[in-house]
């Protein structure tokens, strides 16, 4: 009697507990992939989701370069045309007998047009190039813009005077006459900046730092106007002179005189004007340590002629003032030793240092 095949159950899918189909070899063996070791495990009866991963950033590393095959060629040659490296000379260690040096700009320091033999007067060098002088050198005139001309000397101490009698302003001609230092902007009026101080002609004020206040009286042709400038114990409040050395063929400083130093106020200093012997009163006080030039800027408009001042550094004063009160009296700007350059040159240099001096 032949056996008869066995036929697997119907899977009822309304039937809770029929199981479903499985699948059979042709010797009634379950398939090994219907094995119940190869079953999904039942999911989680919690329907939340689970959290989105994080983004994650690829970072793409860049291609490492082959290294270029050396050939074999002696005929070929490289095609670089790279010089090789100097190698690098060690800086030497600091030391406290010698100083860097550091080239001097050439606008730092003119060529003086001053002499020992020679006396006071408007400088060639240090004044605008529109501003003309006579063959005396104490006359300056000037068209056109506010231009700026300058004394040959300067004073740092004690009390001194000068004056200046206005020759011509014509129709449009206007002065500021007064005192600036070395660091006055020749192509401006006196007093534009903090490194001069004027006496106007139009109202008689004031000027520094371009601000005008009320001072005194006004001027105008045949005027003298007197300045006068007291500095006690100037020099103890005067700039620290640069260090200036000569190394093979060219000017130096040491770096920390370039930087420079805050300025000093020199305690009791003032600045007057004076009118035709009148005293205006006292313009300016406490002024800084430093070298005072006479100076004086002209103006007209254009095709007008030049607006002209003539200095007088003395002795002999048109209206020389003979009390002045409690001040100290002046010595005349005539009688100004020379000085040269404000610089300290007697430091030697040897190999690009430069020995400290005490």
């Amino acid at each position: 009697m032949a056996r008869r095949r066995a036929t697997p159950p119907r899977h009822d899918p309304s039937d809770p507990h029929s199981s479903p189909p499985h699948h059979y070899n042709g010797n009634g063996e379950l398939h090994p992939d219907d094995s119940p070791s190869n079953k999904p495990m039942p999911s989680s009866p919690d329907p939340t989701p689970p959290p989105p991963s994080a983004p994650t950033t690829v970072v793409a590393a860049a291609a490492s370069k082959k290294p270029k095959k050396k050939s074999n060629n002696v005929w070929t040659k490289p095609t670089s045309r790279r010089k090789p490296k100097k190698p690098k000379t060690p800086a030497a260690p600091p030391d406290d007998a010698t100083v860097v040096l550091t080239p001097v700009p050439r606008f730092l320091f003119d060529k003086s047009d001053d002499s020992p033999v020679a006396s006071i007067c408007l400088s060639k060098l240090h004044k605008a190039e529109s501003v003309e002088l006579s063959d005396d050198r104490l006359t300056a005139g000037s068209t056109k813009g506010y231009r700026m001309v300058r004394a040959t000397r300067g004073v740092q101490e004690g009390a001194w005077y000068f004056e200046i009698k206005v020759m011509r302003l014509g129709e449009s001609g206007h002065t500021r006459l007064g005192w600036a230092t070395e660091k006055g902007d020749l192509q401006a009026p006196v007093g534009f900046d903090g490194n001069s101080f004027a006496y106007r002609d139009v109202d008689g004020s004031k000027v520094h730092k371009a601000l005008r206040e009320n001072y005194g009286d006004g001027y105008g042709e045949g005027d003298v106007i007197g300045f006068y400038i007291s500095l006690p114990d100037g020099e103890l409040y005067a700039p620290k002179l640069p260090q200036l050395v000569w190394y093979k063929g060219r000017r130096y400083m040491t770096a920390s005189d370039m930087k420079g130093e805050p300025p000093k106020v020199v305690p009791g200093s003032e600045i007057s004007f004076f009118k035709n012997g009148v005293c205006q009163g006292i313009a300016f006080r406490d002024l800084f340590g430093g070298r005072y030039y006479p100076a004086a800027s002209m103006y007209t408009l254009p095709n007008q002629p030049n607006c002209e001042v003539k200095f007088n550094f003395g002795p002999d004063f048109e209206f020389f003032p003979h009390d002045f009160g409690d001040r100290r009296a002046p010595l005349p700007m005539v009688e100004v030793p020379y000085h040269g350059l404000d610089v300290n040159t007697d430091s030697p240099a040897e190999n690009g240092h430069a020995e400290k001096t005490t």
